[in-house]
């Protein structure tokens, strides 16, 4: 027993003396990658998992001189109030169709794009085509819907100016409830198909070139190198994006909506998150605890999603978030 001791502390002070790793010598020796991942971490920390302390609120009915603590426990009552309002399946149905519409719509354009641009041969006209498809994505949302507005204002805007010559009557589609979604949809690929389309062509260039000149050989055309080639090559990016589109499903984000929304759209136009902050916040009896249980619950929508979509393409043998 005292043979086995002495040799487990010499083995312990050779590991010391020889400076074997541990992971405090880990972190010191690279401590600069450690300092540079410090701002991002501290970030998620703060904006993302602290603000989690609120949404025990969504149980309680919470008052602002009581605080959350004190706040009054009423368990899932804000929730059940949610799911037998009046305006509970209209708030679905439109953020469910709106996403749907968005993602389908929007999903294929990036990659097509993509692909288009990779065959071009004018370095030039590549470059032109990019900047142009790229640029509308760094204009502001509130800039965005201005443009939307000028362009087809009913009396001075350019579409309904081109009708007009054409000898059609003009039409006010931000008043035409029908028309809100596909504005919404189209303005928004516009606005982020060229963005989209640089995760893209970043895959379409790590593709091994051989195989491309082997298909040349073969005699094979540019779209068969497409259907064979860059499709197969670009597919688990692709899985990869569908999977996190599908994990907003619910969260089409108030701030474009909102900017568009008049009385005479109000019906097609009103979604979860838009409601969530007329309740909460635009109300004259801010109701923070039942805004808050529709926020959280439209979270929790979002991430069972996630979670299936992404077993979904584990079955299937695709690439997954995990």
């Amino acid at each position: 027993m005292e043979t086995s001791r002495r040799a487990a502390d010499n083995a312990v002070r050779g590991v010391w003396k020889t400076g074997a790793a541990t992971p405090w010598r880990n972190m010191r020796k690279s401590w600069r990658l450690y300092a540079l991942i410090a701002l991002p971490v501290l970030y998620i920390v703060l904006f993302k998992y602290a603000p989690m302390y609120g949404a025990q609120i969504a149980f309680k009915n919470y008052s602002v001189t009581k605080g959350i603590w004190e706040s009054e426990w009423v368990g899932f009552k804000h929730f059940a109030r949610f799911f037998h309002s009046y305006d509970f399946w209209r708030l679905m149905r439109n953020t469910i169709v709106l996403s749907v519409y968005s993602l389908a719509a929007s999903f294929p354009f990036p990659i097509i794009l993509a692909l288009g641009l990779n065959y071009v041969g004018s370095r030039m006209f590549k470059k032109s085509v990019q900047m142009i498809t790229y640029a509308p994505y760094f204009i502001s949302v509130v800039v965005m819907v201005g443009i939307i507005f000028e362009l087809l204002d009913p009396r001075n805007g350019i579409v309904n100016t081109v009708l007009r010559a054409l000898g059609f009557e003009t039409i006010n589609f931000m008043g035409v409830p029908g028309y809100f979604k596909s504005i919404y949809v189209w303005s928004g690929i516009w606005q982020n198909v060229g963005f989209g389309c640089i995760i893209y062509l970043a895959a379409l260039a790590s593709i091994d070139p051989s195989l491309h000149e082997a298909a040349v050989v073969d005699g094979a055309t540019k779209l068969r190198r497409m259907w064979h080639i860059d499709l197969p090559g670009i597919m688990p990016i692709a899985i990869i994006m569908l999977i996190m589109n599908t994990g907003h499903m619910l969260d089409v984000g108030f701030e474009k909506v909102l900017l568009m929304q008049n009385p005479l759209n109000i019906r097609t136009s009103e979604v979860i998150d838009t409601y969530v902050y007329k309740v909460g916040l635009a109300s004259q009896a801010m109701n923070y605890s039942y805004s808050s249980a529709i926020g959280l619950f439209k979270s929790v929508v979002n991430l069972v999603l996630l979670v299936a979509v992404n077993k979904i393409a584990q079955k299937t043998k695709q690439a997954s978030l995990w």
